[in-house]
């Protein structure tokens, strides 16, 4: 297999992220992306983006945090990018289901991540809670996405997948995919493009099916990767996905 979690939290693994990157591999995951949410999550990914060869890290500021994110974070943000190992920005968006930032402090914060990815010619990674329409009207203002945009942990329904692809978009999805209840999100993998398609663990969140509830790690990425293989109908073995993230 040739499969890629494009989105993993190793720093808030409750075990050590060594073992759980060694099963992983083992398990035929062949690159992990370690994501932060802020400047000291974001540090500690490039640190595992150092220290293991299979890891890559995007680094960023979640919008719960948004309004910690003023000049001096962007030009912190903008410091850590100049590390080779960093392959994007984020994890950046909207969250309005938390609320745990001001609403107009958290679109102050994704526009700022979006002109420094642009300006820094790397992907975005963007998170979208309850905002669907917020997200696409502000990603619209700056289509479109040259240097790789990818919707992390999708929530939206179709047309709003199918609207940020014409933006450049990847659309990748996670544990929820396998659940039962999940037949929203399942139609939605059997009308994608597969060449559109992303998958990820955002563990340790998000386990999917049978370890629902339990805290997730990156070898659980093919439980995901079985799951959309079964949804388009083709043999495991033949799920090629794309990997829009730097080498």
């Amino acid at each position: 297999m040739n499969l890629i979690d494009t989105h993993a939290h190793l720093d808030l693994l409750e075990e050590d992220a060594g073992e759980a990157l060694g099963r992983a591999e083992a398990a035929g995951i062949r690159g992990v992306i370690a994501v932060g949410i802020d400047l000291e999550s974001s540090r500690k990914a490039i640190e595992f983006a150092n220290s293991f060869p299979q890891v890559r890290a995007v680094i960023g500021v979640h919008p719960h945090d948004a309004s910690k994110v003023d000049d001096a974070a962007l030009r912190r943000l903008e410091q850590l990018a100049g590390d080779p190992r960093v392959v994007g920005i984020g994890e950046t968006g909207l969250d309005f289901y938390r609320n745990r930032s001001p609403r107009e402090d958290q679109e102050q914060s994704f526009r700022a991540q979006i002109e420094l990815a642009a300006r820094l010619k790397l992907p975005l990674v963007v998170h979208d809670r309850e905002a669907h329409s917020h997200t696409l009207r502000i990603l619209r203002d700056y289509q479109p996405f040259k240097h790789g945009l990818v919707l992390h942990c999708f929530s939206g329904d179709l047309p709003m997948a199918l609207s940020c692809i014409e933006m450049g978009a990847h659309i990748s999805v996670a544990g929820p995919v396998t659940f039962q209840n999940a037949r929203v999100l399942q139609q939605l993998v059997k009308e994608l493009p597969l060449d559109r398609m992303l998958i990820e663990t955002d563990c340790p969140f998000l386990s999917p099916h049978p370890f629902r509830g339990k805290p997730n790690s990156p070898e659980r990425l093919v439980l995901i990767a079985e799951k959309v293989a079964e949804l388009k109908g083709i043999p495991l073995q033949d799920l090629q996905l794309p990997n829009p993230f730097h080498p």
